[in-house]
């Protein structure tokens, strides 16, 4: 469950009013990508406007999602909030949905002492039986999770993986020496370090990039696997066109329009604040597009 490329796919909006989830390119998107070979489905993560998206909204997307997915790969659903009784009360409805495996960021806005993260994550891991993948992302969180408490927390029979986005090769290295002899794995978050992490050690990627330039990140990954040194470096390589362009807008805004633009799904505009791309952006993003011969 916890290798190769799992999609944290973009939660598709409707261009009406309310900006409401659009079931129909959901399920464009999802077929997409099974089809063309991703080893899992990661809604409500940073991608996936988490931040945005009402609880009971991500209850029926949630839903949708399993029922869309019906088993072809294992659906990883984020439910982390600010506070423990309410990953815990989103947790306990995601499992009883069908949900494979749980990711639960840190808190945000506070920064917990190690032994609140500790007892945070243990608390919510022991409410559910199935799978939970820690979320470090620091840089949109303002809190890291160290390697110590990594080591504790990976003592814990369903803390099973830890997606580290936090793009620090030290804090990498430090997840994988602490998943030694454990049941426990780290997978990449920071699509730039997909190579560098496998070397270390690290079973697979959640990476964003793969809800456009899919075929580059499932070759990708089996080029590591199968130690194809020269075609990983090229692919690894390739995926920072994509990186590039996707620093013109506020996340997920171009990671949407690109997927809209080379007709994958229509999944809309990210939800407001962020707005949408100009014309002049959506130039560069078809350029883009065009390198990988999505258009």
């Amino acid at each position: 469950m916890f290798e190769g490329i799992i999609t944290p796919i973009v939660t598709p909006f409707n261009r009406d009013e309310e900006q409401s989830i659009n079931y129909e390119a959901t399920e464009q998107l999802i077929n997409h990508l099974i089809r063309k070979g991703v080893n899992g489905i990661f809604i409500l993560g940073s991608n996936g406007e988490f931040h945005v998206i009402d609880e009971d909204e991500k209850i029926v997307f949630a839903k949708k999602v399993i029922k869309i997915v019906n088993h072809r790969v294992p659906v990883f659903v984020g439910t982390g909030a600010c506070s423990t009784k309410a990953t815990i009360r989103l947790s306990k409805k995601m499992e009883e949905l069908g949900a494979d495996a749980l990711s639960v960021i840190t808190p945000y806005f506070i920064k917990p002492t190690d032994e609140e993260l500790y007892e945070h994550f243990k608390e919510v891991a022991n409410s559910v039986k199935i799978p939970i993948v820690l979320y470090n992302i620091p840089k949109s969180t303002g809190c890291n999770i160290s390697k110590e408490v990594v080591e504790h927390l990976a003592m814990i029979d369903n803390i099973r993986a830890i997606k580290d986005s936090s793009g620090d090769i030290e804090n990498l290295k430090g997840y994988i020496e602490a998943a030694r002899g454990k049941d426990f794995n780290v997978l990449v978050g920071s699509d730039s370090k997909i190579s560098i992490g496998y070397k270390l050690g690290a079973t697979g990627a959640i990476a964003g990039t793969s809800n456009v330039i899919t075929d580059v990140l499932v070759k990708l990954n089996k080029a590591l696997k199968t130690n194809d040194t020269k075609t990983a470096e090229f692919l690894q390589a390739d995926i920072d066109v994509l990186r590039g362009v996707l620093k013109l807008g506020t996340v997920p805004s171009i990671m949407k329009r690109s997927i809209e633009l080379a007709n994958i799904a229509p999944v809309g505009p990210a939800r407001k604040p962020v707005k949408e791309t100009t014309p002049e952006v959506d130039k560069k993003i078809k350029e883009m597009l065009k390198h990988y011969r999505l258009i």
